[in-house]
């Protein structure tokens, strides 16, 4: 999976430096917060995104994706004790695709890749389970652009199955690695 992710990403990339130039390349740089959800190991997200995009039509946007977002571990009461989860980070490596209605106003988009999530091995500090080393990472976004700033509504996700997951009597803790929140990123100009 990590080998198609990255293959997939290099192949976007690629060409878009072959139509970089007859098209607009941006780099976008920007911040993101948010509540976990469900919030059974996690409480809440704080990340940082980078990507860079080109507009391969006046209205669509491809590119790649990255960027670090760090999730709050909290306390979970589970069957009797009291889980003490582990704050957790992820890395995604992503293609990136944006669709622009008009030169300036609402866009929807999304990030697809692999989520590596890096941390504590463990998923609490009093459990013998390993947390999950990422899976599939899906970022879709709604918002409002300009030349200059892109402000929006995101859900985050890196999909682990049952990596991570806590059994404690008949109480089951899943793993999750999920988010929504808002976010803020500023576009810098590359040319053409």
């Amino acid at each position: 999976m990590k080998k198609v992710v990255l293959a997939a990403a290099m192949g976007i990339l690629s060409i878009s430096f072959v139509q970089a130039q007859s098209m607009k390349n941006t780099l976008k740089v920007g911040v993101m917060v948010g509540a976990a959800v469900p919030n059974e190991n996690a409480a809440a997200n704080l990340g940082v995104d980078v990507s860079y995009q080109n507009l391969v039509t006046p209205h669509v946007g491809l590119g790649i994706a990255t960027g670090y977002n760090h999730f709050f571990g909290k306390d979970n009461d589970l069957g009797g004790t009291t889980l003490q989860n582990n704050s957790f980070g992820v890395a995604p490596v992503a293609a990136l695709v944006r669709y622009y209605p008009q030169a300036k106003g609402i866009y929807v988009g999304t990030d697809l890749g692999y989520g590596f999530i890096t941390g504590d091995e463990k998923v609490a500090s009093n459990s013998n389970v390993n947390r999950p080393d990422g899976g599939f990472y899906l970022k879709p976004e709604l918002g409002w652009h300009n030349r200059n700033w892109n402000v929006f509504a995101h859900y985050t996700k890196v999909f682990t199955g049952d990596d991570g997951k806590i059994n404690i009597g008949n109480a089951t803790q899943k793993y999750n690695a999920g988010s929504i929140g808002v976010g803020v990123a500023y576009n810098i100009g590359l040319g053409r």
